[in-house]
């Protein structure tokens, strides 16, 4: 059978800056099915749905759903539902963990704040504390968005929480359903796509002591996709893979062609050079969408190491 990820896969397409954008994730538990659209197509009230929406729009803050993988039954009645918020920004990383019996509780967040990475309003409105568990390994199953992503993804999320992942969820939304199954890591906020689960393990495993698994890699959240691709293949080209010690300091241009200058935290400065160009043959982008089209990919041109004065000057 010919899906939207097996012909990606076929064509060898590189996953490396298609991430979702984020600065910040804020997850609500909710049991039962889940529409395209999950905050407005789900058993959640779409009023509230629509108001987290407008609430967090133009935050930097991304809102999804999560359920533990299984059966997906929703009684109706009220239940304690698991929250938790993530800020993936290098040097101010955090996972903070809550739970609400009133998911309404919610609108009470400042939005911006959390966008900015202050925390101390989600503590004060859920009660919210340090995640101390493992990691989270957020799995992409909504096959009402495309159906490899329940295909591929539903087997993944199962086959983790069968085999003792504490931090494994299924989540609503993760973008790139053509990198199936798609996983989205908290605290760090990196992503990966095509992922199988002993590699999960692995990235988890990295995860726990603070370092970033590159190979699969599709980028860090809190950068803009061609800050992603740049950040990646400074990590590669340098071998550096401590989960905090790059950030994206610049990004001059516009597409097609962007400069972007990634720092070390020890002072180092690098300029990449990147290129978007577009994914051919042309074809379906996503599952039942019967228009061709040609998905943008971030090709890295080049990666220089500037010196001292040039990264100052920049």
């Amino acid at each position: 059978m010919s899906t939207c990820s097996t012909v990606s896969h076929d064509l060898g397409e590189p996953v490396s800056g298609t991430a979702a954008t984020a600065r910040t994730w804020l997850l609500l538990e909710q049991s039962g099915p889940w529409g395209a659209k999950a905050l407005t197509s789900s058993h959640l009230d779409p009023a509230l749905g629509r108001a987290l929406e407008a609430a967090a729009k133009g935050t930097g803050v991304r809102i999804a759903l999560i359920r533990r993988p299984g059966r997906h039954a929703d009684s109706g009645k009220p239940t304690t539902r698991q929250v938790y918020v993530a800020h993936t920004v290098p040097g101010n990383v955090w996972l903070r963990s809550a739970t609400t019996r009133d998911p309404r509780d919610l609108l009470d967040l400042d939005f911006a704040a959390l966008g900015r990475g202050e925390h101390a309003g989600f503590d004060s409105v859920l009660g919210g504390r340090p995640h101390t568990g493992d990691p989270l390994a957020l799995v992409c199953t909504n096959g009402k968005r495309d159906r490899c992503c329940a295909l591929l993804g539903r087997p993944l999320a199962a086959e983790l929480a069968a085999s003792g992942v504490e931090g494994a969820w299924e989540v609503t939304h993760l973008g790139g359903h053509r990198f199936s199954p798609t996983l989205l890591v908290l605290p760090y906020g990196y992503a990966y796509g095509r992922a199988e689960a002993h590699a999960v393990k692995e990235v988890l495993h990295s995860a726990q002591e603070g370092r970033i698994v590159v190979e699969g890699c599709r980028g860090s959240s809190a950068w803009e996709r061609p800050g992603q691709a740049a950040e990646l293949a400074v990590r590669t080209a340098v071998r550096e893979y401590a989960a905090e010690a790059l950030t994206v300091v610049r990004t001059d241009g516009a597409a097609p062609h962007w400069e972007v200058t990634v720092a070390h935290a020890d002072g180092r400065h690098w300029l990449v050079l990147v290129a978007q160009t577009a994914s051919l043959p042309p074809r379906p982008e996503s599952c039942g969408v019967s228009a061709l089209g040609s998905p943008a990919r971030m090709d890295v041109v080049a990666v220089h190491e500037l010196r001292s004065s040039a990264a100052l000057a920049s």
